[in-house]
């Protein structure tokens, strides 16, 4: 059995339990396509926080995604393949979406990137991080649109990228220097009530 065999293999053993188990396809369908925006909600409330550590975190999160994305393209050009639904038959297609290369997968690689940092910063919360990462990487399988060597793609890509961000990026002067300024402009427009206490 080659290699494409065995996603393909893979890709049946997870996307048929969708027709095994209809009444789960709503779950993947949510997660698959809409935890993004609770994702981008937990971002913007870590940086609300106020916690300087906080705010480092989410700028590496947003260093990891731009590495990870810009690696992921790389890749992208170097192997093709179309969506199982667009290259297989009878597949459990949840999720309607444009005909074109589905390797690797970008949602994974946004989940990944900003889970896997967030471990990183914070291993005992990041746990749960890691496990939405991998729920929103299954899903995508779940619901047709990416074969399982899409979905570990995008998370080797992510997790490497946010490794090797994590150990550049909170070394940099330049980056505690733009936070130090945001910091003094923030204060500058806070009203006087919050500017002594975070929130």
């Amino acid at each position: 059995m080659d290699a494409m065999q065995i996603n393909v293999h893979a890709f049946r053993l997870i996307n048929d339990l969708g027709k095994e188990y209809p009444a789960l396809n709503p779950a993947f369908y949510v997660i698959a396509e809409y935890t993004v925006y609770a994702l981008a909600v937990c971002v913007l409330l870590y940086w609300m926080t106020r916690s300087y550590q906080n705010r480092v975190m989410v700028v590496c999160a947003m260093a990891t995604f731009a590495l990870a994305e810009g690696l992921g393209k790389i890749a992208g050009t170097l192997h093709y393949n179309q969506q199982p639904f667009a290259e297989l038959a009878n597949v459990n297609q949840l999720v309607q979406k444009a005909v074109d290369n589905s390797f690797p997968s970008d949602h994974t690689i946004l989940f990944f990137s900003f889970c896997m940092s967030f471990w990183l910063f914070k291993r005992k919360a990041g746990i749960l991080w890691m496990l939405l990462a991998v729920c929103v990487g299954l899903s995508r399988i779940w619901v047709g649109v990416h074969y399982p060597a899409d979905v570990i793609a995008g998370a080797l890509i992510s997790i490497g990228s946010a490794a090797i961000v994590f150990l550049v990026v909170p070394q940099l002067s330049v980056v505690h220097s733009l936070l130090s300024l945001y910091e003094k402009a923030e204060r500058a427009v806070l009203p006087a009530r919050l500017r002594s206490k975070d929130f």
